[in-house]
């Protein structure tokens, strides 16, 4: 029959042996020691000077004292006096006053690692819960994203043109701004009040360099406000029109008939302030003449040609353009 168990070398009860107690109460030793073995050092070479009963060391390489010779082993302090065991690979072990687990690999004690595959994982919630949508769920004050030594990019890739790849901010939940590619491959910067109404205001598309914004041309207004436009433009039978935020507002039309012997009134496509704006004629054709100014108001005025010795039975056509302020 042999002396030990295989695994924690406890001493096996012999036929007919006499002291049956001194074993057993050393099998109870070893049991107390190694079962959820926890260590009040790892690597230490100095005994403590007043050990609690009970006390584990996992002794490190050139101990002194009453550990000299012990290197390696586990002291245990009981009854007075240290007891040392030989520990196997595969014993698992943890110090007091942590949380860290340690595994003996055959010649010393390692911090277990644990071996996870983290690839193809169904989600990660890091503080929160992930789902089915957001994967990835993260809540914490910042979200840090860093170089490994030079340049760093976030991807955002869609399926199709039609889908949306972009960037959402909210508020409690709710939309209020988003920029990315959103229906088609332009980019876009659109914003919302109440996260279903959408406006966009910005808009860059592919391969264009050009930037349209929401408020660029539109309806021009004084005071302005928001959603107001920079430009404000417009045309019609009584010609085309430029209206700018600033307040300034120029009217044109062009080949503009004349008549004969009499003033024609051009009304104007967009009113003036008032009649103090400037008017300036250019006569179309190959026969030199004059165009005259008159009866200026505010909403129209009045245009007559002459000939150069100054008679009024021509009509040439003329191009006009008015200049002035709309506030």
């Amino acid at each position: 029959m042999t002396q030990a168990s295989p695994r924690l070398t406890l001493p096996f009860l012999q036929p007919a042996q006499a002291q049956k107690h001194v074993t057993h109460n050393e099998a109870l030793r070893l049991l107390d020691t190694l079962v959820q073995l926890t260590l009040a050092s790892i690597g230490t070479t100095t005994p403590p000077s007043t050990p609690a009963n009970g006390e584990a060391h996992a002794i490190g390489a050139s101990a002194s004292g009453d550990w000299a010779g012990h290197d390696g082993e586990v002291a245990t302090w009981f009854d007075a006096a240290w007891y040392f065991q030989t520990p196997k690979s595969g014993w698992i072990g943890t110090v007091v006053g942590g949380t860290d687990i340690y595994i003996h690999d055959g010649s010393d004690w390692a911090l277990a690692t644990a071996s996870v595959d983290l690839d193809n994982v169904a989600g990660v919630g890091i503080n929160t819960t992930s789902d089915g949508t957001n994967r990835l769920a993260v809540q914490s004050p910042a979200t840090l994203l860093t170089h490994e030594g030079s340049g760093h990019q976030l991807k955002i890739n869609k399926a199709g043109v039609s889908d949306t790849a972009s960037l959402l901010f909210q508020t409690n939940w709710s939309g209020r701004a988003e920029m990315g590619i959103a229906g088609n491959d332009s980019f876009s910067i659109k914003v919302s009040g109440d996260g279903s109404s959408w406006d966009e205001v910005l808009k860059v598309g592919p391969g264009e360099g050009v930037v349209t914004t929401a408020n660029m041309v539109g309806t021009v207004a004084n005071p302005a406000g928001p959603g107001d436009a920079v430009f404000e433009t417009g045309s019609g039978t009584n010609g085309s029109f430029t209206k700018l935020a600033d307040g300034t507002l120029n009217c044109q039309i062009s080949e503009f008939q004349t008549a004969s012997g009499a003033a024609t009134t051009w009304t104007l496509p967009e009113p003036f302030a008032s009649a103090s704006y400037s008017v300036t004629a250019s006569i179309l054709g190959s026969t030199p003449g004059v165009a005259t100014i008159s009866a200026q108001s505010a909403t129209s005025v009045d245009i007559e040609s002459f000939d150069l010795i100054g008679d009024d039975t021509v009509a040439p056509d003329v191009n006009l353009i008015a200049i002035g302020r709309w506030f």
